[in-house]
């Protein structure tokens, strides 16, 4: 069961007994459980029947106590367990989830990492219960995901806002939620989400970014390569060389799988590599530029810089310094 339509059912009225939340990504396991939080009972019903308790200050059996009680002048109970990670013994909560109080809604909020799905316990909530796994959103679905949810907001936003957002914030789902709620209350419902909203409401640089850098090397602008650099190395707190190197290798490895694929078609560009078919396009250009031994010099630069950032091979030269050196030399 996917997380829309968990919610849907949720905002619906129709529960289950148990809802197992676990996985990496904590956003979707919060906004399931603050759903149920605010749709299962009625604020009236919550003295006696809502009842919260953290894993690392409860037992199994202190849960499951709770769990068999009954509702007091309501349908149901509601029993939450957060940070379920932190409890001792968590899959002692097995035989409960085989048979679940029907008039309790238990919700398991086990963040950071999977339940074990080999475990009996799991097997008899993938039977009982509503068990959803929450993903982490991989990279390079990270620009969609952050237009569809703006979409979902009654807004729109450009390829490059939500490139910035993306590069900036990383695939940390609640911040860049963040974020874009404190844009909806500023901006006009409708609004397109351009790179200058960015810039002036959350404090990321339209034109000094990753994001920039990487164009500026996609078509050899050294002028610019070297302002951004500058601007880097006044900035090293939000522009670590570690990140810079990770997303050149990205580039670099998108370029050098273009020069030996098959179809050289923008749309078979795009579906080989996961990106828009505009971004397949652009690539396509710097593949011109750049010929698979270029390429392939580049990434033993880039591999270069990398031990010598994590200090294998350099003991006084800073970060700027190295970040400087070896884009003079990707730019040689």
């Amino acid at each position: 069961m996917d997380y829309k339509a968990i919610i849907k059912d949720i905002k619906n009225k129709q529960f289950k007994p148990v809802y197992a939340l676990h996985g990496e990504e904590p956003f979707y396991i919060d906004a399931i459980c603050d759903a149920i939080l605010e749709n299962c009972l009625e604020e009236h019903e919550r003295d006696f029947n809502q009842s919260v308790f953290y894993g690392r200050d409860t037992d199994p059996l202190a849960l499951i106590s709770e769990a068999k009680g009954f509702p007091m002048m309501s349908e149901r109970r509601l029993v939450v367990l957060k940070e379920a990670q932190d409890m001792k013994d968590i899959y002692a909560l097995e035989s409960y989830c085989a048979q679940p109080n029907p008039s309790t809604v238990l919700v398991i909020c086990h963040k950071y990492k999977a339940l074990d799905g080999k475990r009996k316990m799991v097997k008899e909530l993938a039977a009982n219960a509503v068990l959803f796994k929450s993903e982490k959103v991989k990279e390079y679905q990270l620009n969609d995901w952050i237009s569809n949810y703006v979409k979902g907001i009654g807004f729109d936003i450009t390829s490059k806002a939500a490139s910035l957002l993306g590069e900036f914030l990383g695939n940390d789902l609640s911040r860049i939620v963040n974020e874009l709620e404190k844009l909806s209350i500023i901006l006009e419902k409708g609004t397109r989400i351009s790179d200058i909203h960015i810039e002036e409401n959350i404090g990321i640089s339209k034109d000094y970014n990753n994001f920039e850098l990487t164009n500026a090397i996609s078509i050899r602008d050294t002028l610019k390569v070297f302002q951004i650099a500058h601007y880097f190395e006044r900035n090293p707190k939000d522009h670590s060389i570690i990140a810079i190197i990770s997303n050149l290798f990205g580039f670099y490895s998108n370029l050098m799988r273009i020069h030996f694929l098959p179809n050289k078609n923008p749309d078979a560009v795009a579906s080989a590599l996961r990106v828009h078919p505009f971004a397949a396009k652009q690539l396509m250009q710097s593949a011109n530029i750049y010929s698979p031994k270029i390429l392939a010099n580049n990434v033993a630069i880039l591999h270069e810089y990398d031990l010598k950032a994590k200090g294998i091979g350099n003991s006084s030269f800073s970060d700027g310094e190295l970040m400087r050196e070896m884009l003079f030399k990707l730019m040689n």
